[in-house]
């Protein structure tokens, strides 16, 4: 049994009464794309006349127009019907990885409840693309999955007090890598843990297309002109953004935004592709889906962490068995960004570390 759960929003009305908005947000999305009320109706299951009232009862609604009619373009969106996609498209962004891990919770325990007796994997990571696939393709081999989306640190605790089978973390190629990698051996044992490599992956900064505010650098963040958006306290993401600031003499307190906190780098590329900010920090692949451009800063890899005696038991042995798939490879190397070569390669974590 897979369980999905996904927000939705709704209009409430001044008589009580609610308006969902995901068909109303699925149209407009047509409507953008193809400049035609008539083709968007019928990409999205609707006749034209219902296309036409379902815009025109939320034009009265809203006390503005969503739509625009122009010599030469076709229809267009209004701004407002801009501004409602770009709503949607953030609050996906912050809040799938929850909605996941909930639906995770929710899977296991039903199958508690109908006697199952299925062994889950218990898997506590830090959200990103590559983690994303292997759930995916897991899924599609009908593996039990426990997961919960949780930062770096929480991830790698979680492994220490055998809470979860396997913790994913990041940690940056380089000069900061023994910086880094020191915050999880608090809780990581060499002689009882090992490293499943999962992929390679590129960070750097968000900036919208063109980059109209000549953003170059970490410098620039300090511009009075710019708007950060940042990810967590927590997040291995942001601890990394410190050791690169720190290292260039930037103040945190001189960049506008900061203290700002979202959980996933799909989040603050929402923001900026929404010009809600005008910079972010995080993997090129979030940079990319949003249409964004990317100026990368380092490379890094992901791991998971488990303990050495599970590495040949089911059911770790069994997602290793995906990782190392040409299947899997081949997805996450699609990823922009990303490298999967190594991909479910056994690492001895003392010497790495």
């Amino acid at each position: 049994m897979k369980i999905e759960i996904r927000p939705e929003w709704v209009l409430k009305k001044v008589d009580g009464s609610a308006i969902s908005l995901p068909l109303l947000l699925k149209l407009l999305t047509e409507v953008r794309d193809q400049g035609s009320i008539s083709q968007a109706a019928a990409s999205v299951g609707l006749s034209y006349r219902h296309a036409w009232q379902l815009l025109r009862e939320f034009d009265e609604q809203f006390g503005a127009a969503l739509v625009q009619k122009t010599r030469g373009r076709g229809t267009v969106l209004s701004p407002l019907a801009e501004k409602l996609i770009w709503a949607d498209k953030r609050i996906a962004a912050r809040l799938s990885p929850m909605l996941d891990s909930l639906a995770s919770e929710l899977e296991q325990e039903l199958a508690v409840l109908l006697a199952t007796n299925r062994r889950a994997v218990r898997i506590t990571a830090s959200h990103g693309f590559a983690v994303a696939a292997l759930i995916n393709q897991m899924g599609e081999k009908k593996m039990a999955v426990d997961l919960k989306y949780r930062n770096s640190t929480e991830a790698v605790t979680a492994l220490s007090r055998g809470e979860c089978d396997l913790a994913g973390f990041h940690l940056p190629m380089g000069e900061f890598e023994p910086v880094a990698a020191a915050q999880y051996l608090k809780w990581i044992n060499p002689r009882q843990h090992a490293l499943i490599h999962l992929a390679y992956r590129m960070q750097g900064l968000f900036v919208a297309k063109g980059n109209p505010k000549a953003i170059r650098g970490l410098a620039d963040l300090t511009r009075n002109d710019i708007r950060f958006v940042n990810r967590q306290h927590g997040s291995g993401t942001r601890m990394l953004l410190e050791l690169f600031l720190a290292k260039h003499g930037i103040r945190t307190a001189d960049i506008a935004g900061y203290e700002s906190a979202e959980f996933t780098h799909a989040a603050v590329a929402a923001y900026v592709a929404s010009d809600m900010a005008d910079v972010s920090f995080g993997v090129e692949a979030a940079a990319r889906r949003f249409d964004l451009d990317f100026i990368p800063i380092v490379r890094e890899r992901y791991f998971f962490a488990c303990d050495q005696i599970a590495l040949n038991e089911p059911p770790t042995s069994a997602v290793r068995t995906i990782m190392l798939s040409e299947k899997y490879r081949s997805v996450v190397s699609d990823l922009a960004g990303y490298d999967a070569a190594l991909s479910g390669s056994v690492l001895n974590l003392e010497a790495m570390l």
